[in-house]
């Protein structure tokens, strides 16, 4: 085995690279007859890889495509499309007018025709009409509530589908005649359709009641017209939908799983529904740790311990940070002084939160080095500034756009 630290790296780079989406679009359009026109729409942080893949099957066939993604995540032209890019997590003017682009881009269509959607993590945000009177001061006040607050994806996107033109089945309608065929990567815990990307073309499982009561779960600020939005229930049922969910979290923590047996750790796989505090998250995988070098269990070392899922930070302070930052950060404080261990987090989208790292990988060395520079693990926390403080450990991790999206991968090396 190459050192510990090393190891990790290879594993993070190698579960990427196994979960990118590129292969599974192709398989899913791979001899597939569509008849009449077909219209090509990419939503999310992975819609680039994903519109090529499709473009790379159907060529010519393809009347029109948009590809909606996050800003630098486009990455150059693909013949016959347009490629947009907006705000992530918050939406901004270019999130509303890609979004007008690709509604003109499916009105009109036949009954004969076919609307290819190719739906990722981060479609919430990127694609995105406000309904009724709303606005999008409006979209961006309850959002920034939501993302504070501490509610899990799920409940954010039960919001989103009562307030959004798009969301909850509604695209699939605006599609209408036309047949949407949707290929989607999964970040949502259990990979319920409705919830991946706020359901844009599936039926809404989700209700005006369930809707209503996260607001008051977390005493969320609505204006009149938002609440007289929530009030109209989303689609029960969409007859122009096809669904396949060609890749997941599932499949994120297997490839990390097989890459450690290649080097020589003994894997296991913990779970795959982590959706806990952060800090908590990293708390926890330090004490499995513990356990492993004390008593050799759950398995004994070299070993690795992977989990996937996705966890939820509230905010209290103003720096700059994410959750799979605070998951290393918070683990770094419970192995201080440990040798042969090390703790990863990283999204798989290659971002997490407002920066450019994909998360934080840290050992039994990372407190000293912040605590000789005078740096308080705990304050860094209640201020949400994990960012500033791994960058000093030198333990961010920072991959780029990976082209996928399938929630985020939590992991430590024991030897």
């Amino acid at each position: 085995m190459g050192t510990i630290i090393n190891d990790a790296k290879n594993i993070i780079q190698s579960s990427i690279q196994r979960v990118l989406p590129d292969s599974a679009v192709k398989r899913a359009l791979q001899g597939q007859s569509f008849l009449g026109k077909i219209i090509v729409i990419a939503i999310g942080k992975a819609a680039w890889n994903m519109a090529n893949a499709a473009n790379e099957i159907l060529g010519s066939r393809i009347e029109k495509g948009i590809v909606l993604t996050k800003y630098d995540h486009g990455q150059g032209e693909i013949k016959g499309f347009r490629i947009l890019e907006a705000a992530h997590p918050l939406p901004d003017e270019n999130t509303i007018l890609g979004t007008e682009k690709i509604i003109d881009a499916v009105s009109n269509l036949s009954a004969e025709d076919t609307v290819i959607f190719l739906v990722s993590g981060g479609g919430s945000a990127l694609f995105e009409k406000p309904a009724g009177n709303l606005h999008l001061d409006d979209f961006l006040e309850i959002t920034d509530q939501l993302l504070k607050c501490g509610a899990d994806i799920v409940e954010i996107n039960t919001i989103r589908k009562h307030l959004s033109a798009v969301k909850g089945g509604k695209f699939a309608q605006l599609c209408a005649p036309a047949h949407v065929y949707t290929i989607a990567l999964s970040d949502i815990l259990g990979d319920r359709p409705d919830s991946i990307a706020s359901g844009p073309s599936c039926a809404d499982l989700s209700t005006c009641t369930e809707a209503f009561a996260i607001v008051e779960k977390y005493g969320l600020k609505l204006s009149k017209e938002m609440k007289k939005q929530i009030s109209v229930e989303t689609p029960k049922e969409v007859k122009n939908n096809t669904m396949l969910i060609t890749g997941s979290v599932t499949g994120l923590c297997l490839a990390a799983a097989a890459e450690a047996e290649l080097l020589g750790y003994t894997p296991l796989i913990l779970s795959t529904f982590v959706d806990c505090e952060a800090r908590e998250a990293g708390r926890f995988l330090a004490s499995i740790g513990k356990t492993i070098q004390k008593d050799g269990l759950p398995i004994k070392p070299p070993c690795a311990i992977i989990c996937g899922g996705e966890t939820v930070v509230h905010i209290t302070g103003k720096g700059k940070g994410g959750r799979n930052q605070e998951v290393a950060l918070s683990a770094s404080a419970s192995i201080a002084g440990m040798e042969r261990i090390v703790i990863g987090a990283v999204g798989s989208d290659g971002t997490d939160g407002p920066t450019d790292a994909a998360g934080g990988l840290v050992d039994g060395h990372t407190k000293g080095i912040l605590d000789d520079a005078g740096i308080s693990i705990d304050e860094i926390l209640s201020e949400n500034d994990s960012n500033s403080a791994l960058a000093l450990a030198d333990a961010l991790v920072i991959t780029g756009p990976t082209g996928t999206n399938v929630n985020d991968l939590y992991f430590l090396l024991c030897k």
